[in-house]
Order: C-alpha cells, then sequence, then structure tokens
C-alpha cells in the first residue's frame, strides 16, 4: 500500500522560510516523478515543483523559482521542499504526490497523493 506523509508545514511570517517533507512508501519509487502541488480555498490545485526519483531533473513553477528547492533523501525515501522568501500568496495546503507521467507539471500525472500540509504566511 503507497504512503506519501507530507510535514512541516505550519504558520510563518512573510519571508521566512519553511521545509516541507514527504516520507513515501510502499512501492519502489526509483521510477517514478515526485511532485508539490497546492491548493487555496477557493482555487484549483497548482503544480510548485517536480523531481526525478533520482535527482536529475528538476521543474519548478515560474511563482516559485528562485525561492523553493527541491530535493530527494533516496537512503530515507523522503522528498523536501525546501521554501524560502515566503509570501502570504504561498498560502495554501500542499500536498506531495508521485508518478510515472512525463507531464509532472499536471495533477493527472499523478497516480498517489499525500494527505496535504498547511502553509500559512502572514504578512
Amino acid at each position: 500500500q503507497v504512503q506519501l506523509v507530507e510535514s512541516g508545514g505550519g504558520l510563518v511570517q512573510a519571508g521566512g522560510s519553511l521545509r516541507l517533507s514527504c516520507a513515501a512508501s510502499g512501492r519502489t519509487f526509483s521510477s517514478y516523478a515526485m511532485g508539490w502541488f497546492r491548493q487555496a480555498p477557493g482555487k484549483e490545485r497548482e503544480f510548485v515543483a517536480a523531481i526525478s526519483w533520482s535527482g536529475g531533473n528538476t521543474y519548478y513553477a515560474d511563482s516559485v523559482k528562485g525561492r523553493f528547492t527541491i530535493s530527494t533523501d533516496n537512503a530515507k525515501n523522503t522528498v523536501y521542499l525546501q521554501m524560502n522568501s515566503l509570501k502570504p500568496e504561498d498560502t495554501a495546503v500542499y500536498y506531495c504526490a508521485a508518478g510515472r507521467s512525463p507531464l509532472v507539471t499536471t495533477t493527472r500525472a499523478y497516480d498517489f497523493w499525500g494527505q496535504g500540509t498547511q502553509v500559512t504566511v502572514s504578512s
């Protein structure tokens, strides 16, 4: 049974940092891409960042490029999202996802999703 468990969300002031973690279990993910998405109230779920499990390729939404960094720790089967220079508009529930489609910026590329972790950035 595949499980993706996010952690690390919380309340932070604008300009601050948070690191989200996604612990993956239940299968071998070496052929998977791992993605982070976010969803704010009343809005659609949107792509934030993605990485191939080998770490060779990374992808970012324009809105987070230069501020967020996605990485993996293969030994721990964990994906991280380091978020710096946070802005109030980054406030959302952040979801981790795993999938094998090359369309890594779209929700339909992902087969498995975590339960989400809330990130709130105060101004």
